[in-house]
């Protein structure tokens, strides 16, 4: 598993609207230009977000995007998923993927103590403590 680039770039908005949070909507030009993504780029991310009800958008001249939760509330594994799914190490591990040898395989088992530890780092991590 590799996290892409659009989910660092996600990372990066969501650290950028936490730390701006009083200033209320973030305008795409300003996220762009200070975390140095391509603003169409971030258009599709900010999508994605949205759709994750991690952000709300408004359109105008005072609008832009705001995180829709406490900075405190949205950690690494929400806004990875937003972006790349359900994490899973290995597809037996993913939601929903029935496979009749994970009771006993040694693998999955192991795969499956590795991703229960990288998620709770990742759970531990929320907006907040990063900045």
């Amino acid at each position: 598993m590799q996290i892409t680039r659009q989910t660092e770039y996600a990372i990066k908005t969501m650290l950028e609207l936490a730390k701006n949070k009083e200033e209320g909507y973030l305008s795409t030009k300003h996220i762009s230009k200070q975390q140095q993504i391509p603003e169409d780029f971030l258009k599709k991310t900010i999508k994605l977000l949205a759709l994750a009800d991690l952000v709300v958008t408004q359109r105008g001249a005072n609008g832009g995007v705001k995180l829709n939760r406490s900075a405190d509330d949205i950690n690494l594994v929400e806004v990875i998923e937003a972006i790349e799914g359900p994490i899973a190490l290995n597809v037996c591990l993913a939601p929903g993927y029935n496979c009749p040898n994970q009771p006993s395989c040694p693998i999955s088992k192991a795969f499956g103590k590795a991703q229960m530890a990288m998620l709770g780092v990742l759970e531990k991590q929320t907006l907040t403590n990063m900045l």
